[in-house]
């Protein structure tokens, strides 16, 4: 997720000629009024403000419903105002905000002519989010200004080459950017923190461009960095967070949870949010859905399917113009294993927005896969027309036709693949990779005879040897006079000059080699001549000391290194049945038949006994004196 291209306000410079009486000097006399609390002064003061702005033609009135991003009422406003300069520029400032890009762009090319400062880094800006990238060069060419004029039309630049996949011109012309910003921020006498507070969007989207190239580990550091000294604004610092989220992945879930939460808030109203400390009208609508969908993510991958659920429920409202609402939705359902419903649900989608299907149609294919309903995978794939062609896709669609059965709808896809091709103009054409499978489908079906035409056909367009050992195999079975013709166009293999029938079917076949497709071959017809290979001396045993291995003596205990228990002659001891059963109530004490035993200190030691199992686990008793306790 890149910042978005800088903008540089200039409303207060380009305004109308001062009243005689300014408005800020009202403002002041009406916060004086307050802090003596002389109310009525302040009311005075305060009617006249308001005469005040309703007298000058409503522009100030729409400047500050533009502060109060009540941007609808502003734009109203400034409605049938004549066209000077200040009424243009804030509209466009207005345009820019509630992302009419189009428009906002069309008033800054009007206002070219007009000597408005800095007027070529808002109209890059609003180039680059209209997504015209593409224009950006030939307006800084018309308009005979370079990139590296100021720090921040270098920046919007840069993001137009980012747009435009140029990632390496990008980030040259942001390390420009910020070169050029120390120096022109140093003369201006700003403090260093001050300094790194204004240059931390193009600090960001270094980063992000260091992770889009691969360069990942920088990205980490950077945005880490950024994030812990707390030296952006907060709209760089929202990106940072996200980003760094999105590089990690999955990984340490509950921290990124708790990041994201300080940035997104719950609304008023049920299943409503909102991006918290104002950051709705810093982001741009790209960058606040990025921050929307990493948050879900994370919850379904921790499980809190409920909370996903909600946020998944609220999305279709928030970017009505986006797929990606849709396509989260459907990931919750396939995490609560809904597969059905999620297939339905981008189904209708698909349906419904045809122009933006083909997404949708591509997970619904996927999740259909992964469910085991290979015919909806197919039937979603079949959807996509500019995709059919393509060998990636004719894979698919035939391997998911036969896990359904369809054999004869594989067959046709196959067949329409090659029709497409056979027509197709292009250098780099497919038609020898599909017809190859093609032959080898129907091979692999009995269809012997279209599957030897197929390859014959590879062998006069194409002289492909693969095709050559395809035909013969599959003609063998159906005309052996063609195999037998087709056969003489296979090269000798070498060393191999000719081949003794008898003795091959003598032997057992060819051994197993991974050294080449040959090997094997030449091995199992080497010539008889040949050196046997000298057999190792066997060297004789070693015995221990005073062994004699003429009389060994009795064979040792195989199961000499098994614990006594495992041995097959264990036998366990037998358990003393003699002893005297207790019966009666819990607790009875049975006597003991020698009458020499002092009864107190017999119940002291039963006492102790049970205080302490493991008392008389010391003392080995005799069988007459033991007793068994019923517990």
């Amino acid at each position: 997720m890149p910042p978005k291209p800088k903008e540089k306000s200039k409303l207060a410079a380009a305004a109308a000629p001062a009243p005689a009486v300014a408005i800020e000097d009202l403002f002041t006399s009406l916060n004086r009024h307050i802090q003596r609390s002389e109310f009525d002064l302040a009311v005075k003061v305060s009617d006249q403000a308001l005469g005040f702005i309703k007298l000058r033609k409503a522009y100030h009135r729409a400047y500050c419903f533009y502060r109060q991003n009540r941007l609808d009422e502003a734009l109203e406003t400034l409605k049938g105002q004549e066209g000077n300069f200040a009424n243009m520029l804030l509209q466009s400032q207005i345009l820019f905000r509630l992302g009419k890009m189009d428009a906002c762009v069309d008033i800054f090319q009007k206002l070219q002519k007009s000597k408005i400062d800095s007027l070529e880094i808002n109209l890059v800006a609003g180039l680059v989010s209209a997504g015209r990238a593409s224009e950006v060069q030939g307006t800084l060419d018309s308009l005979r200004v370079k990139p590296t004029s100021s720090f921040e039309l270098a920046y919007n630049v840069a993001c137009s080459l980012i747009e435009r996949n140029l990632y390496k011109d990008a980030e040259q012309l942001l390390l420009s950017s910020r070169r050029i910003g120390q120096e022109t921020l140093v003369e201006e006498n700003l403090a260093d923190d001050d300094i790194e507070l204004e240059l931390a969007p193009i600090a960001v989207q270094l980063a992000y461009v260091q992770q889009i190239i691969g360069r990942t580990q920088e990205a980490f550091e950077s945005y880490s960095g950024i994030i812990k000294k707390n030296l952006a604004d907060e709209s760089s610092l929202a990106v940072s967070i996200s980003n760094l989220i999105a590089l990690k992945g999955p990984k340490d879930v509950s921290d990124g949870l708790r990041k994201l939460d300080k940035l997104i808030e719950k609304g008023e109203a049920p299943l409503t949010f909102q991006l918290a400390r104002g950051l709705d009208l810093k982001l741009s609508l790209k960058q606040r859905e990025a921050i929307y969908v990493n948050r879900l993510l994370l919850l379904v991958h921790s499980n809190k399917l409920d909370q996903a659920r909600e946020l998944a429920s609220a999305l279709p409202g928030m970017f009505p113009n986006s797929v990606m609402p849709v396509l989260l939705q459907a990931a919750v359902h396939v995490r609560e294993n809904k597969a059905n419903k999620a297939e339905e649900l981008l189904w209708q989608f698909a349906n419904k927005y045809p122009d933006k299907s083909k997404v949708i149609l591509l997970a619904r294919a996927q999740v259909a896969a992964a469910a085991g309903h290979p015919q909806i995978a197919a039937e979603s794939l079949l959807k996509i027309p500019d995709i059919q062609h393509k060998p990636a896709t004719v894979a698919t669609l035939v391997s998911l036709k036969e896990r359904a059965g369809d054999i004869d709808g594989a067959d046709a896809v196959l067949e329409s693949a090659i029709r497409w091709w056979s027509n197709a103009m292009t250098e780099d054409n497919k038609l020898d990779v599909i017809m190859q499978e093609a032959a080898s489908f129907k091979l692999r079906h009995g269809k012997k005879d279209e599957a030897a035409r197929l390859y014959e056909e590879l062998v006069k367009s194409h002289g492909s040897i693969e095709a050559l050992v395809g035909l013969i195999q599959t003609a063998a079975h159906t005309d052996i006079e063609k195999a037998e013709s087709y056969e003489k166009q296979l090269k000798p293999i070498p060393g191999l000059k000719g081949i003794d029938v008898e003795s091959l079917e003598k032997t057992s076949g060819a051994k197993h080699t991974e050294k080449g497709p040959t090997a094997g071959i030449a091995e199992a017809y080497e010539p008889k001549n040949k050196e046997k290979t000298k057999k190792k001396r066997k060297r004789k045993p070693k015995y221990p000391k005073g062994f004699d291995p003429a009389n060994p003596g009795p064979p040792p205990d195989p199961e000499r290194w098994l614990p006594k228990r495992e041995r097959s002659s264990y036998r366990p001891k037998r358990k003393d049945k003699r002893a005297a059963q207790i019966r009666g109530s819990q607790g009875a004490v049975v006597k003991e038949a020698d009458s020499n035993v002092n009864p107190k200190s017999t119940q002291a030691a039963s006492s102790k006994g049970n205080s302490q199992n493991t008392s008389t686990a010391h003392s080995k008793p005799s069988s007459k004196s033991r007793k068994k306790s019923r517990n």
